[in-house]
């Protein structure tokens, strides 16, 4: 009896090992997931990076703004 529960769980598992299905769409999710930190990281603190985009950003924005006025 307990032979066979051991068979069949080992045989369940092997198989569950061996199948494919699923495994790209869960690695993207890792990946999706180490970006969003990685993203998260850089911009959460006040650091040189953000200041600089937001200046830039800022820059351009002022730019368009400027050139729409201009007839």
């Amino acid at each position: 009896m307990l032979t066979k529960v051991y068979v069949k769980t080992r045989l369940l598992l092997e198989s569950f090992t061996k199948d494919q299905r699923g495994v790209t769409a869960i690695e993207y999710a890792i990946i999706g997931v180490a970006i969003s930190a990685i993203v998260l990281a850089v911009f959460s603190g006040d650091n040189g990076l953000k200041t600089a985009l937001t200046t830039a950003i800022g820059n351009i924005t002022a730019k368009i703004g400027e050139a729409n006025n201009i007839k």
